[in-house]
């Protein structure tokens, strides 16, 4: 049902309700139906919709819930959005307020903000504004606070800020220069920098979540509206055939957008990582933070994953002597808010949960530092391992005591921890034909579906086009934690390339279903535990591409990103090498072209990829191996 539909209450439907809850209220928290928890806000909390000016004079949309018994002060919980406050009017509420229904029902003053330019808001939107401009997101942040610490009735005099995504930024963004009214902020899968998150990897351009995002959101706003961008359209579910049929990149403007779409625009312009991308990275003006943090994300967050490992990283490093901490669970794109948690795709995870993490992370850590409620027991990293599926605490993440381990690629396709002998020599060769990319998915989307990263990889095993390397069946269990770094030594007889990796946990042939899909066999499923690719343009420098010289050997690194998984005795270790991964990715034409926007259709060739093995020059795949006495 939607918001709308709760929203507006009939006494009726309200008294109903009430009765058939009467005589079952506990004085702890219980789960409750959608209809009761919308009856709850509506019951308990009034609503105010207002204007609150910022230092430039531009006034900011605000809608206000507080709660209506007075008898105590309560704290504040503020979430600053691009993608609408709604529902609006003081007459319409939402169905719950803030992280989740229990801080609902804990009762708070819950603040929702329109960022300037966005929907009932005043102002221009500025994409991931930029810190060092005259205005950011940190003082729209400390000017809302102060006049909601002036104008609003009841308070404790305490401000908390959260947000998932792009609402995550605007919480990261908001802690520099920290308020001393907020005490505590939880970035939840922020972005931190759009080179890395979201829309490129390393470079390398997120076509189908590119297009499909700005094709709505970066549309431009023309008045001051409750109403949401229409979506793409694509009039197919077939999204292999959608985005090779606007390849060259340039047939997505003559096509579809029409140059409607600014942002879209401005990253055409801008296919290195220069100061248009690098004004927009957050991480170094992460400084002066003086709040408690909680930075959360998804170990299979197909869009920002990037972000809340490094935020956590780079507020530990500049903020000395604060309360700093990092959650990372087995969730898609803020799945702990909005799933069970207990699956994604094929890949059981053994329990709720979001559960466990709304009751025994995010609950206790805003009523700590908001309500003086509880004790500040959160460990430093409270990490989901996968594989085990088992939750851990770690005093520092990555964790110092792991052993760096190198996985040799082998000739006849083995993965070997032996490194390859001095006088040993091999080389692995495929085609890349741009015509005939390798899928990234074995079924039909047009998106970017969220279980594609814990997909079984066994449906391109057999293609020409994709190598792959295995390890025997493993004798023990083996976890590994923390980053991952793929060197390749690669050469091409054309002069551009990107190179794709993937970390696989190949299952055993006795692998028993998942208690969710109990009739799906597991049997040599091969979940894909990492994957990453790398323009190779931008091998030395994300600033400064530089083209391949055909047929000359280098050595191209690809970092991965954090893992916590057990590969599980039995189980087999795989990595896969591939040069295209569509239409995840865009298509590299592999002829070195200064702006890869405007390659044009005779730029787009077959190449001859080589990846070698030799004892002198080897490619492997490095992790770290955590010891059991480094697990808690």
């Amino acid at each position: 049902m939607t918001n709308s539909f709760y929203s507006k209450i009939t006494l009726g439907v309200l008294i109903l309700l009430l009765l058939c809850k009467c005589g079952s209220e506990k004085e702890t928290y219980v789960p409750f139906t959608p209809e009761e928890d919308s009856i709850f806000v509506y019951n308990n909390y009034d609503k105010k919709e207002v204007y609150i000016p910022m230092r430039d004079g531009t006034k900011l949309f605000t809608a206000i819930y507080s709660p209506k018994d007075t008898d105590v002060a309560y704290p504040m919980i503020m979430l600053r959005t691009p993608y609408s406050v709604r529902p609006y009017g003081e007459d319409r509420y939402k169905i719950d307020l803030g992280p989740n229904m229990r801080m609902t029902r804990d009762k708070y003053i819950f603040v929702y903000q329109d960022v300037r330019g966005k929907y009932m808001s005043e102002g221009n939107f500025v994409n991931m504004t930029p810190h060092n401009s005259g205005i950011n997101e940190s003082k729209d942040t400390f000017d809302t606070i102060e006049w909601l610490l002036e104008n609003i009735d009841n308070h404790n005099g305490k401000v908390g800020q959260w947000g998932i995504s792009y609402p995550g930024f605007y919480t990261a963004a908001g802690m520099i220069d920290t308020h001393p009214a907020l005490v505590a902020v939880s970035p939840q899968a922020p972005i931190a920098d759009w080179f890395f998150d979201d829309f490129h990897h390393h470079g390398a351009f997120f076509l189908p979540h590119t297009f499909n995002f700005f094709s709505s959101f970066g549309l431009p706003r023309h008045e001051l509206t409750t109403v949401r961008n229409p979506r793409f359209n694509h009039e197919t579910d077939d999204g292999y055939k959608f985005f090779k049929d606007i390849t060259p990149l340039s047939l997505a403007n003559q096509k579809y957008l029409k140059d409607s779409v600014k942002f879209w625009n401005d990253i055409v312009a801008h296919p290195n990582y220069d100061e248009f991308w690098q004004k927009r990275n957050l991480l170094p003006h992460l400084k002066n933070v003086k709040c408690a943090v909680l930075t959360v994300g998804g170990w299979y967050d197909a869009e920002d994953l990037y972000g809340p490992l490094k935020i956590y990283e780079t507020v530990e490093k500049n903020n000395a002597g604060i309360f700093n901490a990092l959650v990372m669970g087995p969730w898609s794109h803020g799945g702990w808010r909005r799933t069970d948690g207990d699956y994604l795709g094929n890949v059981h995870f053994g329990s709720k949960t979001s559960e466990f993490y709304n009751n025994e992370i995010i609950y206790p850590f805003f009523s700590y530092h908001l309500k003086g409620k509880g004790e500040n027991e959160l460990p430093e990293a409270y990490m989901f391992q996968t594989g085990t599926n088992e939750w851990k605490t770690f005093d520092e993440w990555p964790p110092k005591n792991v052993q760096k381990v190198k996985f040799y690629f082998k000739g006849k396709k083995k993965l070997s921890r032996t490194a390859p002998k001095e006088n040993e020599f091999g080389m692995d060769i495929f085609v890349s034909d741009p015509e005939n990319p390798v899928p990234f998915i074995d079924d039909e989307d047009t998106g970017m579906p969220k279980p594609y990263m814990t997909d079984d990889q066994s449906f391109v095993n057999d293609r020409p086009d994709v190598l792959y390397y295995l390890s025997a069946p493993l004798t023990e269990d083996l976890t590994v934690a923390g980053p991952i770094l793929a060197n390749l030594v690669v050469k091409t007889d054309q002069s551009a390339a990107d190179w794709v990796v993937k970390l696989i946990d190949v299952y055993s042939s006795t692998h028993p279903p998942s208690p969710h899909q109990p009739d799906l066999p597991k049997s040599r499923y091969h979940q894909m535990v990492r994957s990453e690719v790398l323009r190779g343009r931008f091998r030395n420098s994300y600033e400064y591409p530089k083209a391949f010289e055909p047929k000359k050997e280098e050595v191209v690194q690809i970092p991965l990103q954090d893992v916590l998984h057990t590969f599980k005795k039995g189980h087999q270790i795989m990595v896969q090498v591939q040069s295209t991964w569509f239409p995840l990715v865009d298509i590299n034409p592999q002829t070195y072209v200064e702006n890869i926007f405007e390659a044009q259709p005779e730029d787009f060739v077959k190449a001859k990829h080589y990846v070698g093995r030799s004892g002198l020059a080897p490619s492997y795949i490095e992790v770290g191996i955590l010891s059991e006495e480094e697990e808690k």
